[in-house]
Parts: C-alpha cells; structure tokens; sequence
C-alpha cells in the first residue's frame, strides 16, 4: 500500500520502543508524525525514511574513544590505636 497510515502502537512494535518513548519522539518533532483528531498517526514512508537516515547518521557520527583509564586505590590512612 503506497500510502499506508500507520497507529503509534503500530509504530511501536514496528521500532520495538515502547509507546511512551514513540509518543514523546513524535511530541518534541523527532519522528515524522502527525494527528488525526488527537491522536498520533504515521506514514510508512516517512518512518521508513526516517530508520535510513538514523542509519546513516550512526555511520557519520564515530566517537572517538578516550583511552581506558586505570583506577588507582586511594592510599590507606594509617592511625595508631590505643594513645
């Protein structure tokens, strides 16, 4: 279907996120959404987009990796007992 509607639940599972965290994602603009009499609703094609795009943005965007850092003990306190 060219033109298929998808229902957040629908959304949810396709992403495997919960329905909190995709309503917040469409809420705050992240995620291509729109409503339909209050409720959220999105186009395959837009969400299929969207998963290429965060793809590609993962392969762009590589870190780089502080070195490993060794964790020194704290030196112990030595206290004469018994004055």
């Amino acid at each position: 279907m060219p033109d298929e509607i998808l229902t957040l639940p629908e959304v949810a599972e396709l992403l495997k996120v919960g329905q909190k965290t995709l309503y917040t994602l469409a809420q705050r603009r992240r995620l291509p959404a729109f409503k339909v009499l209050g409720q959220w609703r999105f186009k395959r094609v837009d969400i299929d987009r969207w998963i290429e795009e965060q793809k590609s943005a993962v392969k762009e965007f590589v870190p780089e990796l502080p070195a490993p850092q060794t964790k020194k003990r704290p030196k112990k306190i030595r206290t004469r007992r018994g004055r």
